[in-house]
């Protein structure tokens, strides 16, 4: 039932989220417009145009991947002007230019070429990109609070019909202001939508189903993700573009005769009548015979209150093992969102691009499923953080010998990054849900999600930096931050006990001790062991008594 509302709603909906930051404000390749020619374009059709260019446009001194100077024309005296061999003029000096014309070669538009977000101004795009991520922020807050309040089925289509109208009215942004605070209702309402729809999907179904309808969503966010580049190598067009991902989410409104209220949400409102008729009509679609009143047993029951935040900071131990998990939240998300969005600065072919960087998340979650439960949780994490950050770090040497030379190898490096991080992304999710306790699960991963969320404000800046700094320094910037960071969050992980075959803390004293149980547990079957092949000549040692007792 849950996997059959979740799967559709986020095929459409998470390649929609993607496709308004990720496309819209792509910058390629750009010159300055010819002053005084009309009609100017970035291709060049005659050899007067092309003798134009370069009596005007300076070629790109820092970047071997551009033909020209994005930002500055030469400026010269027509009367006095000498040109050398190349048509470049002599003793001329640089102006900072305002026109722009730009390649169409892989889109007609996009939303920083409209407007002209380009040289001092780039920071623009990063800006708008991380206010993405503050939006979502704010609707984990927002919507998650509002979820517990009112429902979860209230509180999705609250969110769901005000990020209708905020993705649609980006489309029609009169200035980069207007589209930046859009872009901030978009990612709290497109959170809203995400994460209030998982939690209703997964209380929906039974605990044997749970980690089927998971997977049912991550493989429907790798969809999503996939059908992004065919979409904008179709439409070419960032208005195109943003209506056709926005378009589909009307079909979400019609859940609402369908899609039920959270069972558990209305049980711990202690409204049981509602939730019962809820779990008769389930039983029935399910063929399954239950009582009549299924809970009439809890009407006396007391609600326990739930764990506050600051008991995970509550002793040394907590304190010490939420920061470690925190931390990898952040790294984990930075570097996940930070590849995907450096996507378009591989060179090659960006569509393509795109597509691998999405299709290379299917083995991820594979992976995921095939070894999470045997290899345990903290080994595969550890493992995909490192790997993902060597594969970063590798990609400095190939840039440095040879951006152009080395474009496969590059890419391949980069998608083994995106693989790794991937893996490692989606088993903390588990991990870290089993580290908290009972009590305090859901303000910990409340709290997780937020520091994911600082993760994805700074990505931008990182895979955008590259701009900023210039140079070879700047093309290796960014893959060397994720790598090394990468590669501290995986190392820190080691810290963290393994949860795998593990019952999970109930109460803040059980988070303490977890982990250390299984370390006595190891000690105690050692002592067990030594005592079995000792001479059975000295059976009144109190030493060894005593150590089995404690055992015991």
């Amino acid at each position: 039932m849950a996997g059959s509302d979740v799967f559709p709603g986020n095929i459409i909906f998470l390649y929609c989220r993607y496709c308004n930051k990720t496309i819209s404000l792509i910058l390629f390749m750009c010159r300055c417009k010819i002053p005084d020619l009309e009609n100017d374009t970035y291709i060049i059709r005659s050899h007067y145009q092309q003798n134009l260019i370069n009596n005007y446009i300076p070629p790109s001194w820092d970047d071997d991947t551009l033909d020209y100077d994005q930002c500055h024309l030469y400026s010269f005296d027509h009367q006095n002007v000498k040109f050398d061999n190349s048509s470049r003029p002599v003793n001329a000096s640089l102006v900072q230019c305002n026109e722009w014309v730009y390649s169409d070669s892989v889109f007609d538009e996009t939303f920083t070429s409209k407007f002209n977000i380009v040289c001092e101004e780039t920071n623009i795009t990063s800006l708008i990109k991380s206010l993405f991520f503050v939006g979502k922020f704010i609707g984990a807050v927002v919507f998650g609070t509002l979820s517990d309040t009112i429902g979860r089925k209230m509180t999705f289509y609250l969110s769901l019909v005000t990020y209708l109208g905020a993705t649609f009215g980006s489309s029609w942004s009169s200035s980069y202001i207007v589209y930046a605070i859009l872009t901030v209702a978009i990612g709290a309402t497109a959170q809203g939508v995400f994460i209030v729809g998982f939690v209703l999907g997964v209380e929906i179904v039974g605990p044997s189903k749970r980690k089927l309808a998971g997977m049912i969503l991550q493989y429907a966010f790798i969809v999503g993700l996939a059908i992004l580049p065919a979409v904008s190598y179709l439409a070419r067009h960032w208005y195109y573009i943003n209506i056709i991902c926005s378009a589909p989410a009307f079909l979400f409104i019609f859940y609402w005769w369908f899609l039920p209220e959270s069972p558990r949400w209305l049980i711990t409102k202690q409204r049981y009548q509602e939730a019962n008729v809820i779990l008769q009509k389930m039983a029935k679609v399910n063929k399954v015979a239950i009582k009549r009143n299924l809970l009439e047993d809890m009407y006396d029951e007391e609600i326990k209150p739930a764990g506050k935040v600051w008991h995970l900071f509550s002793s040394r131990v907590m304190l010490m093992r939420t920061l470690v998990i925190l931390f990898n939240w952040c790294i984990a998300s930075m570097t996940y969102y930070g590849l995907y969005l450096n996507t378009g600065n591989l060179g090659g072919n960006f569509h393509l691009n795109m597509f691998l960087s999405a299709l290379v998340e299917f083995p991820a979650i594979t992976v995921i499923i095939i070894l999470v439960d045997r290899i345990g949780r903290k080994p595969l994490y550890c493992l995909s953080m490192i790997s993902a950050g060597c594969a970063c770090a590798s990609i400095i040497i190939p840039t440095m010998y040879g951006e152009l030379e080395n474009q496969t190898v590059i890419v391949i490096l980069a998608m083994i990054g995106k693989f790794a991080v991937s893996t490692g992304f989606n088993t903390l999710y588990l991990f870290s849900a089993e580290l908290y306790p009972t009590v305090v699960r859901n303000a910990g991963m409340g709290a997780s999600c937020c520091a994911s969320r600082i993760g994805g404000i700074v990505a931008p800046y990182i895979a955008d930096s590259s701009a900023f700094i210039g140079g070879m320094v700047g093309k290796v910037f960014p893959v060397a931050v994720f790598g090394v960071m990468s590669i501290l969050a995986g190392l820190s992980s080691l810290y963290l006990p393994e949860t795998l075959d593990m019952a999970l803390p109930e109460t803040i004293e059980d988070g303490i001790m977890f982990g250390r149980r299984r370390k006595q547990n190891a000690e105690c079957e050692n002592t067990l062991l030594q005592c079995n092949k000792r001479d059975k000549s000295t059976p009144g040692d109190s030493q060894v008594s005593n150590t089995i007792t404690d055992c015991i």
